[in-house]
Parts: C-alpha cells; structure tokens; sequence
C-alpha cells in the first residue's frame, strides 16, 4: 500500500471512534487550517537549505553543512511522535533507509519536541536515523513552516494526552507544517513536499527518484 492509502485507512478509523461532537470539532480544526496562509512562504525547490545546527536525542551537534560533505540529505519536519500520521511517516522512513544510504544520501528528521520526547519516540519506533529537537520552532520558522494548532480543538489535544506545551517545552501550540526536503551536495534544495494538511506526506518512492534524479 502506498502511503496515501494508509493515512486514509487512519482517518477513516479515527473519525469513526469519534463522538458527533468532536467531529464537528475536529472537521473545523481541519477547515481552518485549510483555509489559511500556513507555509505560503515556505523555502521550495531551488531555494537554498538553512543551515542549522541542532542536538540529538543525546545532546549531540549535527549541522547541515557537514552533512553535504558526504552526500545528498533527505530532511523531515514532523509534528511528533504522538501523531500517527508521523509515526506512519517514521515507519515508511525506516523500510526505505537502506536505499537511501546505498544512494549515499543521510536521512535527518526534525522536530520541535524536547529531547526527552524525541528519545522517547526514537525508542518507540526504533528508528536507525538521527532525530533533532528543533525547540521553539526555530529552524521550522526560518524554513517557514510555522503553523498553529487551532484554539477549537486544544482542549480534546489535552482531552487525548497530547500536552504539545509539555512536549515542547513552550506554550505557543506552534508545530511545524511535515515536510520532507531533498537536498543535494551544493545546499539545494533539488526537491519538496510540503502541505499543511497534515495527513498527507511525500511517498517514499518519490524520495527514492529524487535521490536518483540529482
């Protein structure tokens, strides 16, 4: 199954196991979000990737720059390892990881949950690529995928244990818009999935091409 396909079959069932109430609730989150400027100004194909340097799970440096010296870098923002979405994401991630090195590319996922957090999800999925904690949004924003979760639907997020200001270390309710950058060895940025509906991610397949395009 694609991914497209799975994340249906999640949505489906996820709005199945709702009350009338929290539909209602949720479908207006997902009307707002829609209907607003979130990523308008995102970097895009032919843009040059920021560099940054962020921490790991266990407080270690990675910086972008040193990575190109090695090869290509597939580069994921995600919203955290409470959301299935993303932990589909991770899975499909992790299955097409020999590919990607055997391309000699590295596979870097970025999110705003504190270390902790992202030990955490990193044990729970038992992923084999470094995971960053961009706390604050910082590089989100500077790549401009800054969104903010709706007010109407924050208090079933707490209802559902998903305390983002607990997670994040921050009280803003910002996550990053998920995107997945390919970019080659110079700093460009070759190819781009971005999308503020958040059930949706780049295939992997496509990431594999990209790779094999640059």
């Amino acid at each position: 199954m694609t991914y497209a396909e799975q994340y249906q079959d999640i949505v489906q069932e996820f709005m199945a196991g709702l009350p009338e109430e929290a539909q209602a609730i949720v479908m207006k989150n997902f009307e707002e979000i829609m209907t607003s400027d979130f990523g308008a100004k995102a970097l895009n194909e032919d843009s040059i990737a920021t560099d940054f340097i962020l921490p790991n799970a266990k407080g270690e440096q990675t910086q972008l720059n040193e990575l190109h010296k090695k090869g290509s870098v597939v580069l994921n923002f995600y919203r955290g390892g409470w959301c299935p979405f993303c932990n589909l994401e991770f899975k499909s991630l992790h299955d097409i990881m020999p590919q990607i090195e055997e391309r000699g590319a590295t596979l870097i996922g970025v999110s705003p949950e504190l270390p902790d957090s992202t030990l955490n999800t990193i044990e729970k999925h038992q992923l084999k690529f470094e995971v960053l904690s961009d706390v604050g949004n910082k590089l989100a924003r500077q790549y401009g995928l800054i969104m903010s979760v709706p007010e109407i639907i924050r208090p079933l997020y707490l209802e559902w244990g998903l305390d983002l200001p607990q997670f994040n270390g921050e009280d803003t309710w910002e996550l990053p818009i998920p995107a997945t950058y390919v970019i080659n060895t110079d700093g460009k940025i070759f190819a781009a999935y971005l999308n503020k509906n958040y059930t949706e991610r780049m295939e992997p397949t496509d990431i594999i091409k990209a790779l094999d395009s640059i």
